[in-house]
């Protein structure tokens, strides 16, 4: 039980890495003996941030744009070109969009579905051969994030992003069924209100987004980095096709 949330010895990559959620989740398996690849559309940020999160341990940039196939197959290629297998792979990268009913756009569904939705099937798919060969050795893990809204609805209009946040939970739930034989355990983890870029209230009016929450507080890098290392590490071997939410309570509050 002493090491059963290790992660010595693992190779870890992590899309949208380069901040919010998934830099907390880099942060957290680094700190447990992990070596971290992060990816980002953005080259020069994913580089800034693996720069910053070297002073842990071993983080390495492989940027890339996931939101199309051949961009997950390119960042499948990058990532077998460096290694020759894949312990755990976070399908972070995400979008949000934002608009009223009867004005929503098709780019603000097809951009948001393609990332939040598809993405992390097909990079997963693009890496099986990875995942298969740490599958060898010990169980493997994929690991999605999802969200709570995916789990029940908010008083906002985005919905391409509720729906492919509900369409991932249940990929999730498919993938794992199927994976499973190949000693990969597919698992999913469902934030709520964490500071970030994505999520600005949370960032900018943590005190408005506190009172509406449980918990009384907004999400930390604790909160996340340990609800992701549980399931990467040993300790989450025997949870296949289940979504963690870590939200201090918000889904039981909307009923």
């Amino acid at each position: 039980m002493k090491h059963i949330f290790s992660l010595e010895g693992r190779t870890a990559l992590i899309t949208g890495g380069s901040r919010g959620i998934g830099r907390m989740i880099a942060e957290g398996f680094l700190a447990h003996g992990a070596r971290v690849y992060i990816s980002s559309r953005k080259a020069a940020a994913c580089d800034q941030t693996a720069a910053e999160l070297a002073a842990l341990g071993t983080c390495i940039s492989l940027p890339a744009d996931v939101s199309t196939v051949d961009g997950a197959k390119a960042l499948a290629a990058a990532f077998a070109a460096r290694e020759g297998q894949l312990d755990i792979l976070v399908n972070n990268a995400g979008a949000a969009w934002g608009a009223p009913f009867s004005d929503f756009p098709e780019s603000g569904w097809d951009k948001v579905v393609d990332l939040n939705l598809k993405a992390p099937f097909f990079l997963t798919q693009a890496l099986h051969p990875q995942l298969c060969q740490a599958g060898k050795g010990r169980v493997a893990k994929v690991i999605n994030i999802a969200s709570i809204d995916g789990v029940s609805v908010n008083p906002q209009e985005t919905y391409s992003y509720a729906a492919s946040k509900s369409g991932l939970i249940h990929l999730t739930r498919r993938m794992a069924l199927r994976l499973a034989k190949d000693n990969i355990a597919v698992s999913a983890i469902a934030p709520g209100a964490f500071a970030s870029d994505m999520n600005r209230d949370a960032r900018d009016h943590a005190d408005v987004v506190s009172a509406r929450i449980p918990a009384g507080r907004v999400g930390t890098v604790e909160d996340m980095a340990g609800a992701a290392i549980y399931l990467a590490s040993r300790a989450g071997d025997y949870v296949v096709g289940a979504t963690l939410v870590v939200d201090g309570g918000v889904t039981h509050s909307r009923g």
